[in-house]
């Protein structure tokens, strides 16, 4: 299962919460950033619905896979630059 970390940061003048090396608009404050982070990280819990997808890869040949909607990452949310 893949993992996704939101961090939360001091950015552009304020507050903003970071995926990646990606900011997200910046916030007022620390609480309405982690509020922001939070909505996200709800929204990364929502299943779709299964599909089978087809792609052709970098060699040229098409690839065929099942897509489980249900499939969803972890999420966590970090105060903070994480620690090693």
């Amino acid at each position: 299962m893949a993992k996704v970390i939101y961090q939360i940061v001091q950015h552009d003048g304020g507050w903003a919460y970071k995926l990646g090396d990606v900011f997200s608009e910046p916030f007022a404050t620390h609480d309405k950033a982690m509020k922001a982070a939070r909505i996200v990280a709800l929204g990364q819990q929502v299943g779709g619905q299964s599909a089978e997808i087809s792609y052709q890869g970098k060699d040229g040949e098409w690839h065929y896979e099942h897509a489980d909607g249900g499939d969803r990452p972890e999420v966590e949310i970090i105060d903070g630059e994480p620690k090693p």
